[in-house]
């Protein structure tokens, strides 16, 4: 798994509540128009770049990279079989997600 900014994780302990609230608004805008997972990263990594922010590029990045890399892989699930396909997910995640 990245590694979470120290920042992140203190607001996220202090204010557990607003940052739930804040997920789940990120959740009900994608839900709310046409956009998959895929297409809202390459937005919001727009939006990320456009800001100059760093630390948003490299999460948004990372998570239309996984997401598209995971989707190729489960399309192959009625082809070769779902342990072929979940081997395959857990070694592209050791590469996407990499242990600090």
């Amino acid at each position: 798994m990245a590694k979470v900014p120290a920042n992140y994780t203190w607001i996220n302990s202090t204010f557990g509540k607003a940052m739930k609230s804040h997920e789940r608004l990120g959740q009900e805008l994608l839900a709310a128009g046409p956009l998959g997972r895929k297409q809202a990263q390459l937005v919001q990594l727009a939006a990320a770049a456009a800001v100059r922010s760093e630390g948003a590029v490299h999460s948004h990045v990372k998570r239309a990279l996984k997401a598209k890399i995971d989707h190729a892989l489960l399309l192959l699930t009625s082809t070769i079989g779902f342990p072929a396909v979940s081997a395959a997910l857990s070694w592209a995640r050791e590469i996407i997600e990499p242990k600090s």
